[in-house]
This record gives C-alpha cells, structure tokens and sequence, in this order.
C-alpha cells in the first residue's frame, strides 16, 4: 500500500487495536526519563482513565499517543499504523483523521461561534465550509448544544465551553479521543456533567481515554491504567462500572 507524503491509509484491519505500545521509553536530556518500558493497548469501544500524580509521566504518555512527540526506544501503533514509518505530515495527517483531542483549558477561538470552532476541528478534511459547518451543528446538537450554535465562548458556562470543545474533537468521528483533565477547569456538577457525555459517547461506539490525576472521576471509568514514575504500575477493569452521574441542566 503506497502512501502520499501527506496521507494516511485505512487501517488495514479493523482487527487492530487503536492504540499499540510496546516496552516505550522517553527520555530528555540531563538523564530524566518521562516513560519507562511501557506497555498499553487500547482497543476499540473502550473508556479508560490513565491516571497518576503530577510527573507520573501521563502528559508525556498523552504526547506519546496522541503522536504529539515520539519515543526514545519502543513501538507505537496508533489505528493500525507504526508511528516510525511516518513522516512528520503524515503524523499530522494521522492526527486530523484518527485522533481527536480535548483539553483541560477549552482552547476555543474567541470571538468565533460556537458551530465555527467546532467547525474548525475540520479544517483539514478537504471538505466545503458548508458542510463542515453542518456537520458542526450536528455535533453541537450530540453534545446538548443545538441551541447555543451561535454563541461566543465568552458568553458559555465552563462546562457548556467543554462541551464545545467535545463537540469540536469528536465532529470528524476519530478512532479515538484524547481527553486531558477534562473536568479540571470545571465546577463540581459540570464536570459530572461532562463525565456522563464521555459515558454517553462511549456507548455509541466512541474510543475514549481520559488522562487526570482524579481518582474519583477515574473510578467512574470502566477501566483505570495507574502510572507512577513513567510506569505502568495497575491496570484496572471493573465488572461493573459506576453509574455516570446525571445531567444537570443548563450546564
């Protein structure tokens, strides 16, 4: 399978996992090592908190996945595809089609409607600005906010801006979802808010990993990996997940 400088292909299987680390290493200079040997796949449909204290080294493992910085040593497949057969464009191809990114701080452009920031989470996908923004308006109305489609961010609550943010990442309909301290900005209820879209999102097919060092919202995800000096320390699953708080309206 031949590939332009600026694409990605398909994955060639479905059967592959989203997300494939084997025995990953990053290190900096002055001898400090983010990651150490770590092993993490992720497959399709799952929600899963990868969670540990400040310096833990889950930023770097957010980096490292999200293909925003590459290992020292180690393989990293993301939907089907070896990072270190890629060139910088093509990862850059990668991320628009297969990753979609969340942040604690919104990072929504001011002064700009709500449908156009999400709009632009499509910028790249080579499709007319008609139905990049109708496309927005549908995942605006995904994430509750059919009628804040005009909205400035200035004139939001923070837990209808994350929601926004959401919206923005999930538009293109990613392999998976990157989502970094999701709640951390936010209020108590916006952010339970916030975690029952992730829940809702995930039950209608979503691939979802949250990076907090937030025990009890990571107790609330089906799965919880636990990294503590750049190593995979426990990787949890629950039988039965706890029940996503419920929406609280007008946030």
């Amino acid at each position: 399978m031949t590939t332009t400088p600026d694409s990605v292909p398909a994955p060639p299987s479905a059967a592959h996992p989203v997300v494939d680390l084997r025995d990953v290493t990053r290190s900096y200079p002055g001898g400090v090592t983010a990651l150490a040997g770590v092993d993490l796949t992720v497959r399709a449909g799952e929600l899963l908190a990868i969670v540990g204290p400040s310096g833990s080294g889950k930023s770097t493992l957010l980096h490292i996945v999200g293909t925003l910085d590459r290992p020292t040593s180690g393989t990293v497949a993301i939907a089907g595809h070896d990072i270190a057969s890629l060139g910088d464009r093509q990862l850059s191809a990668l991320r628009a089609r297969h990753i979609g990114f969340v942040f604690q701080a919104f990072h929504l452009v001011p002064g700009v409607s709500a449908q156009d920031n999400v709009a632009e989470g499509l910028l790249y996908s080579g499709l007319p600005r008609t139905k990049r923004r109708t496309m927005a308006a549908e995942a605006l109305a995904r994430v509750g906010l059919a009628d804040r489609l005009g909205h400035r961010p200035h004139e939001l609550s923070g837990g209808q801006k994350q929601r926004v943010a959401i919206a923005r990442a999930v538009v293109g309909e990613p392999d998976l979802l990157l989502a970094d301290e999701p709640t951390g900005a936010l209020d108590t209820a916006s952010g339970q808010a916030v975690v029952e879209l992730l829940h809702d999102l995930n039950a209608d097919g979503a691939t979802i990993a949250v990076i907090t060092h937030d025990h009890d919202l990571a107790a609330r995800l089906p799965r919880r990996v636990r990294i503590t000096d750049g190593r995979v320390i426990a990787d949890e699953h629950s039988a039965s997940p706890a029940a996503a708080p419920r929406k609280v309206a007008g946030r």
